[in-house]
């Protein structure tokens, strides 16, 4: 069995010290895409389907492992709250994220680096928490979910998004005919937190108010493709 590397600290700096990398690999799956919905599309519909005072705007929202800022500048375009602050573990990737979400009239934006087991919130601060594609880089997400609980006002939210246990299995098999002959050994990159397990993760802690299942389909032209 392979380490996963999202679990590995001596392989955080590798991963994430600069935000090329994660853009490469993003670039080349938005390419491959056949079927399912942008996620910060999705986010913002369960956003606006269950915040009870959707007569009002949003406070602060927050989005927690925010990356490049992908889905933080849809979180500004279309829910444009009073406040909207990105969070992630990486310096590179929140300076990357400040500069790719640039201004938004009426909403006061803010990068800042942050560890999601320790939010650099104040309790009973967000109405709404997102928490897309970064819980599984916890060996314990349970922590970092009850961190997002805590800072969450009474009745506010949080839409948290993670992967299929098995996803990109295939993409594995692709890689190990032509690429990395370890390739379907490693350990599911998703472990730790999953589509199949992360409704009991949070139950300890919030109401789960809905569970969505989406399919994605990609589609490689190649094994460069596959390779980026």
């Amino acid at each position: 069995m392979i380490t996963n590397p999202f679990l590995d600290p001596e392989r955080q700096g590798e991963l994430y010290g600069h935000d090329a990398r994660l853009a490469s690999r993003s670039t080349a799956l938005m390419r491959a895409r056949a079927a399912g919905r942008p996620v910060p599309e999705a986010i913002v519909q369960l956003a606006r389907r269950h915040w009870a005072r959707s007569d009002s705007r949003l406070g602060l929202v927050t989005d927690i492992g925010c990356g490049r800022g992908t889905s933080t500048r849809v979180l500004a375009e279309q829910l444009r709250p009073q406040r909207l602050l990105g969070i992630d573990a990486s310096p590179a990737l929140v300076a990357a994220a400040r500069r790719r979400v640039g201004h938004h009239p009426g909403t006061q934006l803010a990068f800042i680096q942050g560890d999601f087991h320790h939010l650099p919130l104040p309790d009973a601060s967000c109405e709404l928490a997102v928490a897309a594609f970064c819980l599984y880089h916890s060996p314990a997400p349970g922590r970092a979910i009850a961190e997002i609980v805590r800072s969450l006002v009474p009745g506010g939210i949080a839409v948290l998004v993670t992967k299929a246990l098995d996803s990109y299995k295939e993409l594995d098999i692709l890689v190990a005919a032509g690429l990395d002959p370890r390739a379907e050994r490693h350990e599911s990159l998703y472990a730790t937190a999953h589509g199949g397990n992360l409704a009991d993760l949070t139950k300890p802690t919030m109401d789960v108010l809905a569970v969505e299942h989406e399919e994605h389909r990609f589609e490689f032209s190649g094994l460069d493709h596959v390779a980026e």
